[in-house]
């Protein structure tokens, strides 16, 4: 029996095509898009198996606390890696496999996206094996999907002649081909790259250092310099940043002469555009799909989803409708990997909804803005049981607090407090302050911030400060 293989799962992606259900603040990982779990949830649950070791999940602060959240809902485990700054695919996976390998020599790794869809959990699984006897044997072996149709939104794999087990030697990498090229590829044989890989970990090491040495120095430097926070290992910003940003594909497995890949089949999609989902998604007989509270008249081949406003569409067809609290895409379903595009305009416009929504998951709970405008925002503030705010002033804007719900532990300057439903405490400008839940249910505020300047980066966070002295 070998070794059980340590899964590395990648969480560090924004998913704009999605957007405005997939943004930076919540990205389409930890989305819930196809029912009651998050992709990445899914994700985890497929790797609960006696193949596997518990994950090593890879994300960025950010999104830590989603992570982890997601993780005790579905009463799983995994060690935490926090990447300090965006570097593409390649940096992050060498990080996991340096720390894998760190854990236990000679490690088998198995590398997943948390924002795949895999229909057949024991066809992927499979899979898996099928690459044991090709990774055992020193190869990179990564995973490709058996096409179903000439899509050209994926990259394509040219399988070449059998080696160990189930793999395959592979002779070519494309990227995202033409309709004529992509029907070309379908009818040769050819694969979809799905972005999953499995490998011993000391053998990717090495085909990068042969690769791209600087980057894997910079890489081994963030790792030996990195640092446990809070149950989480935190990887050094002045290594990471010195490496190169490049995926994985063309840092080493477009360049390597060994590589392998693996086909299987198993309900398999990226969930790369909102036409993806609507192919995903349940339909009805006119073959609309509808997520949320949506009623639809005379409408066909639709997708329309909504978090809360009630969402009607009359007299329409191939539309993907979404409506978020602070946000609403109308697209032609045929042009839906295009909404990237919406997303780079409203970045170039200073849109705070091309990056953050409505509602803020923060490690001490959530906030919601309700309303806003010259001078003023208001909140509503949700603080979990034991969460704590960090201690904190405000240079230019007072707020006032309401409870709503349960009870709050308020320090201001030197006086601390406790404030039950329908009180109200006042933060004045340039008063130390921090708020705490000590309960064991949920509190709830309102928050009404007043001020010439409301911008987070005017807050300044006693705990941080003392840190960095």
């Amino acid at each position: 029996m070998p070794a059980k293989i340590r899964p590395i799962i990648m969480c560090g992606g924004a998913g704009t095509r999605l957007w405005p259900t997939s943004r930076n603040s919540l990205p389409k990982q930890f989305a819930m898009l196809l029912g009651e779990r998050s992709t990445f949830q899914d994700t985890v649950l497929r790797l609960r198996h006696k193949l596997f070791e518990p994950p090593l999940v890879l994300t960025n602060r950010n999104h830590r606390v989603l992570a982890e959240r997601q993780l005790a809902e579905i009463g799983a485990e995994a060690e935490i890696v926090l990447e300090p700054d965006r570097r593409d695919s390649g940096p992050a996976i060498l990080a996991g496999c340096l720390i894998a390998e760190a854990r236990q020599a000679d490690s088998l790794v198995l590398v997943v996206a948390s924002d795949h869809v895999v229909g057949n959990r024991a066809a992927f699984r499979h899979a898996v094996a099928g690459g044991l006897p090709a990774a055992q044997a020193g190869r990179l072996v990564t995973f490709g999907v058996t096409a179903r149709h000439a899509c050209t939104d994926y990259g394509w794999i040219e399988p070449g002649m059998v080696l160990e087990g189930e793999a395959r030697r592979v002779d070519r990498f494309t990227e995202k081909p033409d309709a004529r090229r992509a029907a070309d590829y379908l009818r040769r044989g050819w694969l979809w790259n799905s972005g999953n890989f499995l490998f011993g970990a000391r053998n990717l090491i090495e085909e990068y250092r042969v690769l791209e040495p600087a980057t894997v120095g910079a890489v081994e430097a963030a790792v030996a310099s990195g640092r446990e926070e809070s149950g989480a290992f935190a990887l050094a910003l002045d290594g990471f940043v010195r490496a190169q940003q490049r995926s994985i594909d063309f840092a080493v497995m477009e360049r390597t002469d060994r590589g392998a890949v693996v086909a299987m089949s198993c309900g398999w999609s990226d969930i790369g555009s909102w036409d993806a989902l609507w192919a995903l998604s349940a339909h009805d007989g006119s073959g609309n799909a509808r997520h949320g509270n949506v009623e639809l008249v005379d409408a066909h081949n639709c997708l329309v989803a909504t978090d809360g406003p009630m969402t009607s569409v009359l007299g329409v067809e191939d539309l993907i409708v979404v409506a978020n609290r602070d946000a609403v895409l109308v697209a032609d379903r045929n042009r839906a990997a295009e909404v990237k595009q919406v997303v780079e305009l409203l970045r170039s416009k200073g849109c705070s909804q091309a990056e953050t929504h409505a509602s803020v998951h923060c490690s001490w709970g959530s906030y919601q803005i309700v309303d806003a405008g010259d001078g003023f925002q208001v909140k509503r503030m949700i603080v979990a049981p034991k969460g704590r705010l960090l201690l904190q002033k405000h240079r230019f804007r007072s707020e006032h607090w309401v409870v709503v719900r349960g009870t709050a532990t308020v320090t201001v300057d030197e006086s601390i407090g406790h404030f039950r439903r329908n009180e109200h405490i006042f933060i004045p400008p340039g008063a130390v302050h921090q708020l705490e839940n000590a309960g064991s249910e949920p509190l709830e505020l309102i928050e009404i911030q007043n001020g010439s300047y409301l911008g987070e980066d005017a807050v300044i966070r006693i705990d941080e400060v003392r840190q960095q002295l």
